[in-house]
């Protein structure tokens, strides 16, 4: 039996309470159903103190070594732009050669590219052509088998 592949899921969601309940939340789930192990970094980061002296070094760490460490990233791009941190973690999962996967269900588009709805960038992790099938803009997309989220987990 094969093991889950973890899945870093890049977001800001987690700064605000609403956000968690509600889009984060969401989320997580439909992610676990197609059988990830899904590694959210405000929930693995509760373990930090954030009174002591030092706390944010230690956050970005522990989100460093979990992009590492995870197989791939499911990264929220919402925004014009996309939350900064967000897009370092991506930037680290490309370099990393980490799996790489977008969701952006903001119809506002970030960039100058005809091509690409953000910055052009962000689709280096991505293969030129069928690139559509690494990017969501859908919560009921994620699940669909003949993209390429379903495919890596199930390879």
């Amino acid at each position: 039996m094969s093991r889950s592949k973890t899945l870093y899921l890049a977001n800001d969601y987690g700064f605000s309470k609403l956000g968690k309940a509600g889009p984060l939340l969401g989320l997580v789930e439909e992610l676990s159903k197609l059988g990830a192990d899904v590694w959210e970094p405000f929930e693995r980061n509760n373990q930090i103190d954030f009174s002591a002296k030092g706390w944010a070094y230690h956050v970005g760490q522990a989100d460093f070594a979990d992009v590492r460490n995870s197989d791939g990233t499911f990264a929220i791009v919402n925004g014009c732009p996309p939350d900064e941190g967000v897009m370092i973690e991506l930037g680290m999962a490309i370099a990393l050669k980490k799996a790489v996967f977008l969701f952006r269900d903001d119809f506002r588009r970030s960039t100058d590219s005809e091509d690409y709805p953000l910055n052009l960038m962000l689709f280096t992790g991505f293969p030129e052509k069928n690139w559509e099938d690494y990017y969501y803009t859908s919560i009921d997309e994620i699940a669909d088998p003949n993209k390429a989220l379903v495919k890596w987990l199930q390879s």
